[in-house]
């Protein structure tokens, strides 16, 4: 149960598990980023969740076209920021009205007006840690090791290549007729994808 549960987490990150001696699933590449979106919508209408898209740069409507919703990041900034607020009035208001309070010349303990720039800067900072933790927590960042890694031609994903990796965790995946799937979509070169694992993969290095 909590495997399940800590499964579906990181599929929600793009963070994809494979069973032991199972493909960890296929990489299609296409010839340009309209192909690629043409096939990002293919394979969403066909019920696929668990898949990606990799290419140079952003594709407008790519969010779209595989289904994706609102990103979190918004609220979680909102939410950081609206912690520093709070944190700032409540830390001048303990500080100076409760914990250490100093009468000077008969002013209040506790006063909005002097406390705005420690309130403002906190706001700022936290909402600042909100978007960018989320959005390293949402992308399943950092991710030094990646199956795809594995493979060649996927190094062209920062250059001129455009992917789309359906991951064999998903329900509907079969190697065979999600292959002729996206071989239908357009791809020029679909890929097995192994999960060797790191270890595997830092023996080899070092031999």
């Amino acid at each position: 149960m909590l495997k399940d549960i800590i499964r579906r987490i990181k599929a929600s990150m793009g963070i994809y598990e494979s069973e032991t001696g199972e493909p960890y699933g296929l990489l299609a590449e296409f010839h340009d980023p309209g192909a690629l979106l043409h096939a990002a919508e293919g394979v969403h209408k066909a019920g696929y969740k668990h898949f990606d898209t990799h290419s140079p740069f952003p594709i407008h409507g790519m969010d779209r076209a595989m289904g994706l919703g609102n990103s979190l990041v918004g609220p979680l900034a909102f939410g950081g920021g609206l912690t520093g607020l709070a944190t700032g009035y409540l830390m001048q208001w303990w500080m100076n009205g409760v914990d250490y309070p100093l009468n000077i010349s008969g002013k209040p303990f506790f006063s909005i007006e002097p406390s705005v720039p420690v309130m403002f800067e906190l706001t700022i900072l936290l909402s600042a840690f909100g978007a960018v933790g989320g959005m390293l927590a949402l992308n399943g960042l950092p991710r030094p090791y990646n199956p795809l890694f594995y493979s060649r031609r996927f190094a062209r994903a920062t250059d001129d290549g455009f992917f789309l990796h359906v991951a064999a965790s998903d329900k509907h995946f079969d190697v065979d007729a999600t292959e002729s799937m996206l071989r239908e979509l357009g791809a020029v070169n679909v890929e097995v994808i192994e999960d060797h694992g790191v270890a595997e993969k830092e023996d080899r290095e070092e031999r």
